[in-house]
């Protein structure tokens, strides 16, 4: 495996996402112009950007809008951040929903109910997390193959 040396600092971002699909396609790629600006590999980046859509695609169908959001009305929270060994961490936060995320087990002709597979599949991890105001957060965390110093500040 190449390691890519990464030398300035990446710090943890976050941006609102309104709830539609054109927003979704907007997020997958601002997020993958920032990788390849960090200069992590092409590979990486295709799963990293197919975990932050499935995430986020879950949250703008599934989930809730979050009251407050710095954007208004209708809008969950997508956040990110690489630690010093070079593992990104996704986390899509929405207003909740009927039920916890969770990986479905979807017929062999269903076409959809796959995407957490998707997301178990490509992260080292992932999991959901629960807030008393009723948010919910869904993360995953994967290995970008990018390594140095400057991913200290994200410990």
């Amino acid at each position: 495996m190449t390691m890519t040396m990464v030398h300035q600092v990446l710090a943890p971002s976050s941006v609102d996402v309104p709830v539609d699909d054109p927003a979704i396609g907007r997020t997958r790629h601002h997020v993958r112009e920032l990788l390849c600006g960090w200069g992590v590999a092409e590979s990486a980046i295709d799963d990293a950007v197919l975990v932050l859509s499935e995430l986020l695609t879950n949250a703008c169908h599934y989930g809730r809008p979050l009251v407050g959001t710095s954007q208004g009305p209708d809008h969950v929270r997508v956040s990110w951040r690489i630690d010093r060994y070079g593992r990104l961490t996704i986390a899509v936060t929405d207003g909740g929903g009927d039920g916890r995320p969770r990986a479905a087990e979807p017929s062999s002709t269903a076409h959809s109910g796959r995407g957490l597979h998707i997301v178990d599949a490509l992260s080292e991890s992932w999991g959901v997390d629960d807030a008393p105001d009723g948010q919910v957060t869904v993360w995953a965390s994967m290995d970008l193959g990018v390594h140095g110093a400057g991913f200290a500040a994200n410990t």
